[in-house]
C-alpha cells in the first residue's frame, strides 16, 4: 500500500492531504502546492541496440541498466533532503547526449508492438517504491520523440499507453503524475495520435483505464504555451524553459497560461529547463517560482565534461558531485528551507 498519496486541489499539489511546502515563502511568494523536480529521464533506461550499448560503459565495468537504476535509487534520499519533491523519468528514456540530432540507440521500454518490456517495468516498480517511501513524486513520461519511431504504427502507441495505464492501475500507484509525451510538437513524433491535434485520444484512454486516479499532462518545446484544447484537457500544465533565455520569458509564458480562458486553474510546472545562473539575483528558476509555477532542473553532460556532470547523460553519476548539480540543490534547499548538500 502506498505511503505517499498525491492529489490536486486547484493550483496546488498535495501529498497526503497537505500542500507541498505549506507555509513556506520565497521572495513573498507562497510555495504552497508547488513541485520542484529534476529531469532524470534515463533512470530506468536500457539500450537494446548492441551497436551503441557499449558507448555507455562505466570506467570500472560494462554498461548495466540494473546498476544505473540501483545507483539512482541510492541517491534519492540525498535529493529529498535538499527539498526535491519529484523526479522526471521516461519509459522511452531521453537523449543521453543532450540535443543530439542523430539518435541510433534504442532506449525504449516498449517493444515494437507497444508491449512494455518486463525488465523496464521491474526497474520502474523499484523506483516507484523507493520514491513512495521517501514521500516523493515520480513524473513519469510515456513517450520520447525519436524513440516513438521504433513503435510499429498507431496501434502500438495505443497498446503502450493502455498497458502502462493498466499496470499502474493494478498497483494502485498514488505518487505518479503522467506526461504523455516529451515535447510532442517536435517533428520526431511521426505518429498522428501523439501529435497535438490528436493526443487528447491518449489522455482520455489513460484517464479511463486509471479511473481518473493519476493526473495527466503533456509537454511542448521550450517557451511554447500549450494550445487551449490541451490546457482544458490536462490535469496540470507542463511547461519547458529550454530556449527561454531570459527570466522575463518565463514570466511571460506563465502569464499567457493564466490569461487563457481554457486554463482551469490547475497547477503549473516546469519539468525541464537547462538555464541555471543559480547565483544570480534573477534566473529562470526564480522567475517560475515568483509566477507561481514549480520548476525542474535539466542537466546533461556537455562535450569534454566529466562523468560527474549531467543527470541525463549515460552513464550517469547520480551523486550531487558537479558544480551545476551542487548549484541547483544548494539553491533549492535555500528556497524550500531544506538541508543543503554537504
Amino acid at each position: 500500500m502506498s505511503q505517499t498519496h498525491l492529489a490536486i486541489a486547484a493550483e496546488r499539489f498535495l501529498l497526503n492531504g497537505v500542500p507541498t511546502h505549506a507555509g513556506r515563502r520565497f521572495r513573498a511568494r507562497a510555495l504552497d502546492g508547488m513541485l520542484f523536480v529534476s529531469r532524470m529521464a534515463n533512470a530506468i533506461a536500457d539500450d537494446h541496440n548492441p551497436a551503441t550499448a557499449g558507448a555507455w560503459a562505466y570506467a570500472d565495468g560494462p554498461w548495466s541498466a540494473a546498476r544505473n537504476t540501483r545507483e539512482f535509487i541510492a541517491a534519492l534520499p540525498s535529493y529529498r533532503r535538499c527539498g526535491l519533491d519529484a523526479v522526471a523519468i521516461n519509459l522511452q528514456g531521453g537523449s543521453p547526449q543532450g540535443y543530439s540530432w542523430h539518435q541510433p540507440w534504442q532506449l525504449s521500454g516498449f517493444m515494437a508492438d507497444g508491449t512494455p518490456r518486463p525488465d523496464t517495468l521491474g526497474r520502474l516498480a523499484d523506483v516507484l517504491a523507493a520514491a513512495d517511501t521517501l514521500g516523493m513524486v515520480v513524473n513519469l513520461g510515456l513517450f520520447y520523440g525519436r524513440a516513438t519511431q521504433d513503435l510499429a504504427g498507431e496501434a502500438a502507441v495505443l497498446r503502450a499507453a493502455a498497458e502502462t495505464a493498466d499496470w499502474l492501475a493494478a498497483r494502485n500507484v498514488d505518487n505518479v503524475i503522467l506526461e504523455i509525451g516529451n515535447e510532442i510538437d517536435n517533428a520526431a513524433f511521426t505518429h498522428a495520435v501523439l501529435q497535438p491535434p490528436r493526443v487528447r485520444t491518449l489522455i482520455d484512454l489513460i484517464r479511463t483505464r486509471t479511473a481518473g486516479h493519476i493526473p495527466i499532462s503533456t509537454s511542448f518545446n521550450g517557451g511554447v504555451v500549450p494550445p487551449d484544447h490541451l490546457l482544458a484537457a490536462c490535469d496540470y500544465v507542463l511547461l519547458h524553459g529550454n530556449n527561454v533565455d531570459h527570466p522575463d520569458g518565463i514570466r511571460a509564458q506563465v502569464a499567457a497560461v493564466r490569461a487563457s480562458a481554457a486554463w482551469r486553474g490547475t497547477p503549473i510546472l516546469y519539468n525541464e529547463d537547462d538555464h541555471y545562473d543559480f547565483d544570480a539575483a534573477d534566473n529562470n528558476m526564480f522567475a517560475a517560482i515568483e509566477s507561481g509555477a514549480g520548476w525542474g532542473f535539466f542537466d546533461y553532460r556537455r562535450i569534454r565534461e566529466r562523468f560527474t556532470d549531467g543527470f541525463q547523460s549515460l552513464p550517469v553519476d547520480w551523486t550531487i558531485a558537479s558544480p551545476r548539480k551542487r548549484g541547483f540543490f544548494t539553491r533549492l534547499a535555500e528556497v524550500t528551507g531544506a538541508t543543503p548538500p554537504p
